[in-house]
């Protein structure tokens, strides 16, 4: 199932080819606010440990202040600090990182959030429903969207060779969720949260494009430990290139580790979602 959305370009011209036949139609029946397509197989190796270990895909705002990419919350600093592992999750079971009374295994096991002292398994909250699902920061950038299919980005080994033919150096840490904004149930453009890097430092980008695969924009997110990539002129000069065009970095400044980092998030979409 890794190549859930796989538009060849013998099929049509736009990348993002309209899910218009029959099984398209049975799959999409009866959507309402968001649409949510969790496989097994293929989620983002947090989501995938915590389904093994608690038998129910999590919601990013487990382990995230915000959900999709911004800085964790107590309980994702503990699985990470435990290992990022599925031996982490017993390491740090008997803890309460969000100090609501409730150990975190606890609360995982009663589908209440262990990293949001405001849901407890007596009030697990809404952290669980499609909304939640959806960065903020991604419906902003489709107004007036309400479906939207995540895309869980697992690379392949093939993926990572087609990669580097297009400039990019890629490995399973890259993995990552692609939203999917859907307008009558066609796609409508794609958009993707990832971590750049500068001086030791991270902070967060999201790039949008449209259907056909193009830059509509970057955007900072997150840049409390960076505050300069907040104030970078950079972001503009992707607008409008083709997510296999994207340039690759010449040097070390910040506007190179932003460069870098969205050709990175750029390559990663456009193998996982172009055929070849």
């Amino acid at each position: 199932m890794n190549n859930f959305l796989s538009f060849p370009r013998r099929r049509e011209s736009s990348f993002l080819a309209p899910l218009a036949n029959k099984h398209w139609i049975s799959a999409f029946a009866g959507m309402t606010l968001l649409l949510v397509s969790f496989q097994a197989s293929a989620e983002p190796t947090f989501a995938r440990y915590y389904k093994q270990k608690y038998g129910y895909a999590p919601s990013c705002n487990a382990c995230h202040k915000d959900g999709g990419g911004p800085p964790l919350n107590p309980f994702g600093q503990q699985f990470k600090d435990a290992g990022k592992n599925p031996a982490a999750f017993d390491k740090i079971a008997k803890l309460d990182a969000d100090g609501d009374g409730f150990a975190n295994g606890e609360e995982a096991q009663a589908k209440s959030n262990p990293g949001n002292k405001a849901s407890t398994p007596k009030a697990p909250g809404d952290w669980l429903d499609t909304a939640s699902l959806i960065p903020k920061e991604v419906q902003a950038q489709f107004p007036g969207i309400r479906a939207y299919l995540p895309k869980d980005a697992v690379l392949t080994d093939a993926d990572i060779a087609r990669a580097k033919t297009l400039g990019a150096e890629l490995s399973k840490a890259d993995e990552n969720t692609i939203y999917i904004p859907l307008q009558d149930q066609h796609p409508a453009g794609t958009a993707l949260i990832f971590a750049a890097h500068y001086q030791g430092k991270d902070f967060f980008l999201l790039i949008a494009t449209d259907r056909q695969l193009k830059v509509i924009a970057v955007k900072p997110m997150n840049t409390q430990h960076v505050p300069d990539a907040a104030k970078s002129k950079i972001y503009p000069s992707f607008n409008g290139l083709s997510l296999d065009q994207l340039p690759a970095a010449k040097g070390n400044t910040l506007d190179d580790a932003i460069t870098a980092a969205v050709k990175k998030a750029g390559t990663l979409r456009f193998v996982r979602l172009k055929s070849a």
